[in-house]
């Protein structure tokens, strides 16, 4: 049977917004790739070639980013998702767009620290119809939830407001043996109260219907990239398993597992973990402290920056100021002389404080 790959990535992100303005979230780098680049490479890398990437707000840049799919070694064709009707609904436009036999679908602001192919695995020694990924969560309710009853799911219930006992929450990860009957599935549904063709009725169809559904626990993190936070969370999260690589310049101080990228140049000092991109600058009064990365072709001098993201073609006249769990705009210019800041900044904006 033919095994299709499908990437979600319509959503508008309002919850990071001034920078989902112009950036779509699954294209904000981490460590100078973009976290979609690395799920289809995640994708690829466990033998999953043809792609489907469901597209709607901004959906041109994707295009722009990953073309045909060919530089990533895989065939991209891209689905538009016009109306913000539900991730059943994208799975589904998909389907109706030529993503056909077995599907393995992503979320595109979703990434897993133990990578997928043990969820892949699972899913066809187990003759699965469907398999998902469960963890646990801090606050359940921003998730579809699946309760567990003597080993089986029993149960899902999209975003509750008072979590139901034995439950555990879905990730962005969601396999189906086969697309015929996710259309079958689909063609019962009805919108929710919020107007959208949920994920979870979509598995309800085949729990209630005696198909075999089965699941995984993660066991390592996840991370869903909702908020300004789950960025800089996900960030340090991939940040602790660096590798010290130096290409660059480093005339200054570099300590601990730090990325240097070739045509950067360090003259301040840098405490890993941290990431320096291609062709940016430290400046000689610059302390780089740790989780901290900078994307390329950023300008920073003077000031200390802290677990933060800078993002490409930034230029950051710091002073004696110190910036922490901070984003930055690629484009954006800051100029600062003094005090702490935690900022969140879309593309091309401007700060300028001489107080």
């Amino acid at each position: 049977m033919s095994v299709s790959g499908v990437v979600l990535v319509a959503g508008e992100g309002t919850r990071l917004r001034p920078l989902t303005y112009t950036l779509p979230k699954p294209l904000i780098p981490i460590m100078g790739r973009p976290l979609v680049t690395r799920i289809i490479e995640e994708l690829m890398g466990n033998g999953i070639n043809n792609i489907h990437v469901v597209v709607g707000h901004l959906g041109f840049l994707f295009k722009q980013v990953l073309g045909d799919g060919s530089g990533l070694g895989v065939n991209i064709r891209y689905v538009e998702q016009r109306e913000r009707l539900g991730i059943a609904h994208a799975i589904h436009r998909a389907v109706e767009d030529g993503a056909v036999g077995e599907l393995v679908v992503h979320l595109g602001d979703n990434y897993f620290g133990e990578g997928l192919g043990r969820f892949i695995r699972e899913f066809r020694e187990g003759d699965y119809d469907v398999y998902v990924v469960l963890t646990r969560h801090r606050d359940p309710t921003r998730f579809g939830n699946a309760v567990i009853k003597d080993g089986r799911i029993v149960k899902l219930i999209e975003k509750p407001r008072e979590p139901p006992p034995n439950s555990f929450v879905m990730t962005g990860i969601y396999m189906f043996r086969d697309s015929h009957d996710v259309e079958r599935a689909f063609s019962t549904l009805k919108p929710s109260a919020r107007g959208e063709y949920e994920i979870t009725d979509l598995i309800q169809w085949f729990i209630d219907n005696g198909r075999r559904v089965g699941y995984s626990i993660t066991n390592s993190w996840w991370k869903d990239m909702g908020t300004p936070q789950d960025i800089l969370d996900l960030l340090y999260l991939m940040l602790d398993e660096v590798k010290p690589r130096i290409e660059g310049e480093v005339r200054g101080e570099v300590n601990g597992r730090v990325v240097v990228e070739r045509g950067a140049v360090i003259e301040g000092r840098v405490h890993g973990p941290a990431y320096i991109g291609k062709g940016s600058m430290v400046g000689k009064d610059t302390v780089i402290e740790h989780y901290v990365d900078i994307e390329s072709n950023v300008s920073i001098n003077g000031g200390s920056l802290s677990r933060s993201l800078v993002l490409s073609d930034a230029s950051l006249e710091l002073g004696r100021a110190r910036l922490v769990d901070s984003i930055i705009g690629p484009k954006s210019r800051v100029r600062l002389s003094g005090g702490n800041y935690s900022l969140i900044l879309g593309e091309g904006n401007s700060i300028i404080s001489i107080a």
